[in-house]
């Protein structure tokens, strides 16, 4: 339990650190907007709410901290962050365009999420706010709020879709995706089992900020 309570200290010191050098995006989320109107309706919508049927490739984006998605995009550029897609989508972005992009979609309002599989959602809630001490995962919310609205570098989930959330998490936990450097997700992916992904994934789908 020490253990366990040291590592959820140092995890919360670095959602700090991270936070605090964040420099807050400046641009013009007009010029977002038509960026986004062009180049990314077709998977993420217009207003950053997806568009269905549900592909788990495509999350919703709406709402989500301008910083974290300025760092998604520059490392899909840069090949951080490896998709076939959006490596094309933002080729050709500038880094005006990136920052411009980046505010639309934080500001537009995230919609609920919709649940697959309703009796998953008590242990997935309990994982996130609590974690599971015993394998050593630390609570979610220490670092993406208990409400999952997210700040700095760490995403908001609420209302995300379940596939989504579940692919990047299986994605932490193989090492395919390992953009998140000094952001634990992979050391935390990789005490989850599949049952406890499938779980978090399904209770941040129902849950709607207020």
């Amino acid at each position: 339990m020490k253990q366990f309570v040291v590592m959820t200290a140092m995890l919360a010191g670095a959602a700090v650190s991270c936070v605090a050098a964040a420099a807050p995006l400046k641009g013009d989320p007009e010029k977002g907007k038509q960026i986004a109107s062009q180049v990314c309706l077709a998977c993420h919508g217009v207003d950053g709410n997806g568009t269905e049927p549900t592909n788990p490739e495509f999350p919703k984006l709406a709402g989500k901290q301008p910083e974290y998605l300025l760092k998604q995009l520059k490392d899909f550029k840069a090949g951080k962050r490896k998709n076939e897609i959006m490596a094309g989508m933002v080729a050709n972005l500038t880094p005006d365009d990136m920052a411009n992009l980046s505010l639309y979609y934080a500001g537009q309002k995230a919609k609920p999420g919709v649940v697959k599989n309703p009796a998953l959602v008590a242990q997935g809630k309990k994982i996130y706010m609590d974690g599971n001490p015993d394998a050593g995962v630390p609570a979610c919310a220490g670092c993406h709020e208990p409400d999952a609205s997210g700040y700095g570098f760490f995403p908001h989930l609420a209302g995300q879709h379940t596939e989504y959330t579940f692919l990047q998490l299986k994605r932490f936990n193989t090492g395919e995706r390992d953009n998140d450097k000094g952001l634990a997700m992979q050391s935390v992916t990789a005490k989850m089992t599949e049952q406890e992904m499938k779980a978090v994934a399904e209770y941040l789908a129902g849950v709607q900020l207020k």
